[in-house]
């Protein structure tokens, strides 16, 4: 029971560690261990060739305890004179030794000092790098998106906002596993591990700077905690989430929400839908996958498309946006278009890799 209770300790410590910690995206480098390896072969090999240097010139040294220099007090030469510890007993005494301590030895034992050296001072300023790399990156961040949750739904959302244009730099997700940051990070984005209930970790993200948040957790009450520390933290914010069951989302609303998705609800009805008509389910289904085919589209209504109405511009319009009203298209208190409105419009995107859905075949 007591070790049982030190364990937890140890976990809960591990755990409030863990809530504090900042992953920033960086490149692909070598592993810590193989770069430590391959700065001790070096070493090694410097020493080795210091050695076999000596031996060669064996005759030019003297060794105050027998006279004669062997391989063994080469090598024990070499170590203690590229250490700079050089007790003094195996010394120079010809010309040529002395020279070559001075052309050789001398830029190898600094060579030598600069690998062993080097690799410590890496050690020990790597903390202030990463120190400075986030302030520099905290007074940079502005009008930024947060994802709470680096699930399929939260993946998905940032595959998504970056396919019209924003950058990875602008997208900070958070999320309670570490290796779901650290899968983040690798996909170029920067990552908070934590409890995003916690404003403590949401503050780590810069939240109350943030432009827009979504947030995709597993679990709804979850996602209604989240909301309501997000929206205390940030008044201004335009926050979307996702629950999985309907009778949660008017309670997600109250809490701050500007947008709920029902994620349960949403793939029952596209189920249904590609049940009763195949095509209809592939449609929705390309209209939902950002990027290729046919995309879904908010933008304002330009100059030449005032005064007249929806079915006449270019686009396909859906729905008109005027002030805070969302209207269909056949809405007849739109009469014709405001330099004011904005369009929500279907239109095709440029041919990717993917087909669009009325050159692919029908399910059987």
């Amino acid at each position: 029971m007591k070790q049982s209770g030190h364990d937890a300790i140890a976990r809960q410590a591990d755990e409030h560690l863990v809530t504090h910690r900042v992953k920033l995206p960086k490149k692909v480098v070598e592993h810590p261990f193989q770069q430590v390896a391959k700065r001790l072969s070096i070493a090694l090999c410097l020493l080795i060739a210091t050695a076999l240097i000596v031996y060669a010139d064996h005759d030019g040294y003297n060794d105050n305890s027998d006279g004669s220099v062997d391989f063994l007090d080469a090598l024990y030469y070499a170590t203690v004179t590229l250490s700079t510890t050089g007790y003094g007993d195996i010394t120079p005494v010809s010309d040529g030794a002395r020279l070559t301590n001075i052309l050789v030895v001398t830029p190898l034992r600094v060579l030598f000092l600069i690998v062993l050296v080097g690799t410590t001072l890496e050690v020990l300023t790597e903390r202030t790098r990463e120190e400075w790399r986030l302030n520099r990156w905290r007074t940079a961040l502005r009008e930024h998106t947060v994802v709470v949750g680096f699930g399929t739904k939260g993946r998905s959302a940032i595959q998504t906002v970056c396919a019209t244009g924003l950058k990875k730099e602008q997208v900070v997700v958070v999320d309670p596993s570490a290796k779901a940051i650290e899968a983040a990070s690798s996909d170029g984005y920067v990552g908070v591990v934590g409890d995003a209930t916690r404003s403590e970790v949401l503050k780590r993200a810069e939240v109350q700077k943030a432009r827009q948040i979504i947030i995709a957790t597993q679990r709804d009450d979850t996602a209604v905690l989240v909301t309501l520390t997000a929206r205390q933290l940030n008044r201004g914010a335009k926050i979307v989430a996702a629950v999985r069951e309907e009778e949660n989302a008017p309670l997600l609303k109250q809490s701050g929400a500007d947008a709920v998705i029902t994620s349960a609800s949403a793939a029952g009805r596209l189920l249904g839908l590609s049940v009763l008509s195949p095509a209809a389910g592939m449609v929705m289904e390309d209209l939902i996958q950002q990027g290729s085919g046919l995309d879904m589209t908010e933008r304002p209504v330009i100059k030449a498309e005032v005064g007249k109405t929806p079915r006449e511009t270019d686009d396909l319009v859906v729905s008109v946006v005027r002030g805070h009203r969302v209207l269909g298209y056949d809405d007849p208190s739109i009469g014709t278009l405001q330099l004011t409105d904005r369009l929500i419009t279907i239109v095709r995107v440029s041919p990717g890799s993917q087909v669009a859905p009325d050159t692919r075949p029908l399910p059987e």
